[in-house]
């Protein structure tokens, strides 16, 4: 079994609410699209929005998956999430523990 770093990807995900979070997380998980999520605690988010800069508190999702899923999970946090345009955004792993990297590719689906 292949275990190559670059086949797996962290994917960085912002929500306006913890149960938002939790329901991501949740659903991303179950449906084998993620092996983990971890849900950050509340941040303080500063941005620009339709012309005007705003500051918002925010809760942060990192669901550890592969490559090959993140089409079905943009997909999936998409249809899920109440922003117009929420972040989502995947960085590649550049290096992995081998055990892990195998945790993940056994607890997620294939593409």
């Amino acid at each position: 079994m292949n275990n190559a770093a670059q086949d797996f990807i962290m994917v960085y995900v912002t929500t306006g609410t913890k149960d938002e979070a939790e329901s991501i997380a949740q659903s991303l998980v179950a449906a084998r699209l993620a092996a983990c999520v971890n849900v950050l605690g509340e941040v303080q988010s500063t941005y620009r929005w339709q012309g005007q800069v705003e500051k918002a508190a925010e809760f942060v999702l990192i669901a550890k998956t592969r490559a090959a899923l993140f089409d079905a999970v943009r997909d999936k946090i998409k249809a899920l999430h109440s922003y117009d345009v929420p972040c989502i955004v995947a960085y590649a792993m550049s290096d992995g523990d081998g055990p892990f990297l195998e945790w993940v590719r056994d607890n997620t689906r294939e593409s």
